[in-house]
């Protein structure tokens, strides 16, 4: 496990897409040039009295990771020959995932076999070294469900999963078989048991493999509900959903995204909500955050690494590479069968600095006095445009 500045996340128990032209990383020319042990969860502190006290936990979040050619690369020369090293791509946001109780990011590509060959858009097969890398960066789990999971079929799919596991990276919403399929993927954070459950909108028109039905999670709200009452009945504590939707390119969320939001977070049980936090991606580009029926909801963090993006109109959209990262301060229910709440909701703007290969933390650049202060400002009118500001949602550090 990742050492934190915090306490670490730790498996707690078993492992449970319009894509094609908005996945397409162009070529563009730069303008400048194994696993570790788990830490075991602190103890909780003592409260007057002497009554045992329940410790909260920070979330951190972040978009896609979609590595197209140019990516690959990028981590071929970072690695001097060696394979690829996907490390120093996301150094730049290290501490904040790192520093976090529970980092949860979205792998959106399967991985080719070792020494590959290894392919970018339309059909992506990564270098399986991203999983140790994101292990590194303090990533505890991945959503797996998005329109590009079965690019290279259950193969693609198993590969990722295996290397996933190997890297100690735990996933939700691809399974190898019905048994994982139908198990949620719990996590330890503070003195809380999170439920991840993931689901994308569709797999770029492949078919979902012959007697494999369970492969991968499709949206279905029905499903969504039932699997997040699972999760609860099954120990979760807080119940995260990611979904890969929305229409790709387009900054305001869709009528799909807000309805099934609306829906979502509406559905109770004896007055608890089933689902605590809402984690979109997919559509390349930052969304706004929004509190929905008292549940925050993230309609789209954009894409945490990607080549110089090309949009539907067939041009080099800078929207393409810049994203947020959630962070959010959970605190333990203060009344038996009460929820879990959300006592802290953040945003920090991020980029990917194509010409470097690097992701960005937007305002630390600032703070290092880079001239990033307009795209990090796009960022923030985008994330807040649909009123979050006045339910406390705040721009992080």
């Amino acid at each position: 496990m990742t050492k934190r500045t915090r306490q670490g996340a730790v498996a707690f128990a078993a492992v449970l897409l319009t894509a094609a032209t908005g996945c397409g990383g162009g070529a563009r020319t730069p303008d400048a040039p194994p696993a570790q042990d788990p830490v075991r969860p602190a103890a909780p502190s003592a409260a007057p009295g002497g009554a045992s006290a329940r410790t909260g936990f920070t979330l951190v979040a972040s978009g896609d990771v979609l590595p197209h050619d140019s990516i690959i690369s990028r981590a071929a020369a970072d690695a001097n020959g060696q394979g690829h090293d996907f490390r120093p791509m996301l150094s730049g946001v290290k501490d904040v995932v790192s520093g976090a109780d529970l980092a949860i990011c979205h792998m959106e590509t399967v991985f080719g076999p070792e020494g590959g060959p290894y392919t970018g858009y339309p059909a992506f097969k990564s270098p399986p070294e991203i999983a140790p890398a994101l292990k590194e960066t303090g990533y505890d789990s991945c959503s797996t469900a998005s329109n590009h999971t079965l690019d290279d079929g259950a193969a693609g799919l198993t590969r990722t999963l295996d290397a996933l596991d190997k890297a100690g990276v735990r996933h939700a919403g691809s399974a190898r078989s019905a048994e994982e399929a139908a198990r949620p993927t719990l996590l330890k954070a503070g003195d809380a048991t999170v439920a991840q459950l993931a689901y994308t909108y569709d797999t770029n028109g492949y078919p979902l493999p012959e007697g494999k039905p369970w492969s991968v999670n499709l949206i279905d709200e029905g499903k969504i509900v039932a699997d997040a009452r699972a999760a609860r009945k099954a120990g979760a504590d807080v119940v995260v959903v990611s979904i890969h939707w929305g229409t790709e390119w387009q900054t305001a969320p869709d009528n799909r995204q807000l309805t099934l939001a609306r829906s979502l977070t509406a559905s109770r049980t004896g007055g608890r909500p089933d689902i605590d936090l809402i984690l979109g991606t997919h559509a390349h580009v930052p969304q706004a955050y929004e509190k929905v029926n008292g549940t925050w909801v993230i309609y789209g963090m954009g894409d945490q690494i990607a080549g110089d993006m090309i949009n539907h109109a067939g041009a080099f959209d800078p929207r393409g590479n810049r994203s947020s990262l959630g962070r959010f301060t959970f605190t333990p229910p203060t009344a038996p069968g009460a929820r879990w709440e959300v006592a802290k909701a953040e945003f920090l703007p991020q980029w990917f600095d194509t010409s470097r290969g690097r992701a960005v933390n937007l305002n630390a650049a600032i703070k290092k006095g880079e001239p990033v202060t307009a795209v990090r400002d796009t960022i923030r009118d985008v994330v807040l445009d649909r009123g979050a500001a006045k339910d406390g949602l705040l721009m992080g550090e």
